[in-house]
């Protein structure tokens, strides 16, 4: 057994007087010496108040701040289990998430204080604290500064966590029934923070704005932990705005060095009226994750010498695989290069088996940042492990994907989101390259619906720049240019917006229930 780290601390103790957040909505400036102070606050409280134990599941049900992170480091000196809740989430569904968990306490928004007494009424959280920020208290519940002025800081980390002791229990969305419970132990988060510091270039100087809702392992994990693993500075946006972040990302009294985003980030800040006059030079590292980025969104970036590197992972490897190195991004831009340093990935065949460069598999992964399992669902385990002839434990992503003779890795699709025409594989993310190549398209899906003749064709949902005229037949003849006929879309429709989750990734059940009629 390994025994876990106090990153907190360990900053605390050598550069106390270094600001380890910036709140944006507030302006509160964290150094490192006062977050200390204020975690060993919060994990009293929750101790002393609540009597948390290590094992002990305590939520939060709150938009960005940098409170959040407090009470990731209180749990964290608790050897109790965080569980970020998305808000987005209806009560039911809420419900199920506390209860499947057995979650102990809830932390919450004061903006969310009116969705309260029934998730406290009907589940089995026991204590309620409310984080108010600058508004004024809506409830009865202990307010959030008020616990930290009862307890001394005197909490340090359980000497019972190591690296196998779980830290977060993240909850993925799941296409059918309900949502599973990913664990997500305290090495995860190391070799993450690790992994992801060598392509990028995170180090204590590192100034990392954070735009991704950290309900999810983005917002958490790209890179705002790791950047505290480094000694940085975390600069907490409340949500994304594409204004307010060209104007951060430019703001030289910021001097912010890194940026991450999925697609929809970078495509919206690019068609935001202020990008083409906002100097964004002084950002080192530029990173995308969540979908595939389209290749045209790319390139538009590189004209202005803007390379992003475009990665992979998932919830259950902490998360990042893939990062690519930047002398390939635009060599390869379809391609997410090779993996991390710490972790192994191959594309195989449905026995396992290797498949040959070029052809489609299965991207399965490997490593001490994949997840020991689901919490309550032995069944989900054993769908989504297997183990190879020399015992090694491999995490089956569902995502399609090749290797090329050099290495590098493409996800063609999620396995879920291909469809077959034909006879023929089609993998919606190619043909959604393709049609992203015409000017006048700002968003697109595509998705397989019922054709009597061919099984499944292709739907293309389109949003057009605005004042923009493109028709479905002028789609429709650029993808017989550059496609093969099966991989066509026979029709399209154009909508305002695409459905989007928090985490930036296109909808595709809402939309094939919307075009797929029954």
């Amino acid at each position: 057994m390994i025994l876990a780290s106090d990153w907190v601390a360990f900053h605390a103790d050598r550069t106390p007087e270094k600001t380890a957040f910036i709140c944006q909505l507030t302006g509160r400036q964290w150094t490192y010496g006062s977050l200390h102070e204020r975690v060993g606050h919060l994990a009293g409280f929750l101790r002393n108040a609540w009597d948390i134990q290590p094992g002990d599941v305590v939520a939060i049900l709150a938009k960005n701040s940098v409170e959040y992170f407090e009470f990731q480091f209180a749990c964290i000196r608790l050897g109790a289990i965080m569980l970020p809740l998305n808000w987005r989430l209806a009560e039911p569904e809420l419900l199920f998430i506390l209860n499947d968990a057995a979650a102990k306490g809830l932390v919450y928004d004061n903006e969310f204080a009116e969705r309260i007494p029934p998730l406290l009424a009907k589940s089995s959280v026991e204590f309620g604290l409310r984080i108010d920020l600058d508004q004024p208290p809506s409830d009865e519940a202990t307010a959030y500064e008020d616990a930290l002025a009862q307890q001394a800081p005197s909490v340090e980390m359980s000497p019972q966590t190591t690296h196998d002791t779980p830290m977060t229990i993240m909850y993925t969305s799941g296409t059918t029934g309900h949502p599973k419970g990913v664990i997500i132990t305290h090495g995860m988060t190391l070799w993450n923070a690790i992994n992801i510091s060598t392509p990028t270039g995170l180090n204590s100087d590192s100034i990392f704005y954070n735009v991704l809702p950290t309900f999810h392992t983005g917002g958490l994990n790209l890179y705002a932990n790791p950047v505290i693993h480094c000694g940085g500075t975390n600069i907490i946006a409340r949500e994304y705005d594409p204004g307010l972040t060209l104007q951060t990302l430019s703001d030289p009294d910021l001097g912010v060095t890194h940026f991450f985003g999925v697609p929809a980030i970078y495509l919206f800040m690019n068609q935001h009226p202020d990008f083409d006059c906002t100097d964004l030079s002084g950002i080192h590292s530029w990173g995308c994750g969540g979908a595939p980025m389209p290749i045209a969104l790319l390139e538009r970036y590189a004209k202005r010498d803007i390379i992003i590197q475009s990665g992979f992972g998932m919830t259950e490897t902490s998360p990042t695989v893939f990062l690519i190195d930047k002398k390939r991004v635009l060599a390869k831009p379809a391609s997410v290069g090779k993996p991390l340093l710490h972790t192994r990935v191959r594309v195989v065949d449905d026995y396992l088996q290797d498949v040959p460069v070029g052809s489609v598999g299965e991207v399965v992964i490997s490593g001490p940042n994949i997840t020991p399992g689901y919490h309550n669902r032995p069944d989900a385990n054993e769908e989504n492990f297997s183990y190879d002839e020399y015992g090694n434990r491999w995490l089956h992503s569902g995502d399609a994907g090749m290797i090329d003779e050099e290495g590098c890795i493409y996800i063609v699709d999620r396995y879920k989101d291909m469809y077959i025409s034909g006879g023929e594989n089609v993998y919606p993310a190619e043909v959604e390259q393709v049609i992203f190549q015409l000017e006048g398209v700002a968003d697109v899906a595509v998705i397989g619906v019922p054709h009597e003749r061919w099984g499944e064709t292709g739907k293309a949902i389109v949003v057009l720049k605005a004042g923009c005229n493109l028709d479905e037949a002028v789609i429709i003849e650029h993808c017989k240019q550059n496609l093969a006929k099966y991989k066509t879309p026979q029709s399209v429709v154009f909508i305002d917006v695409l459905p989007r989750n928090a985490a930036g990734k296109v909808l595709k059940r809402v939309l094939r229930e919307q075009y797929i009629t029954a």
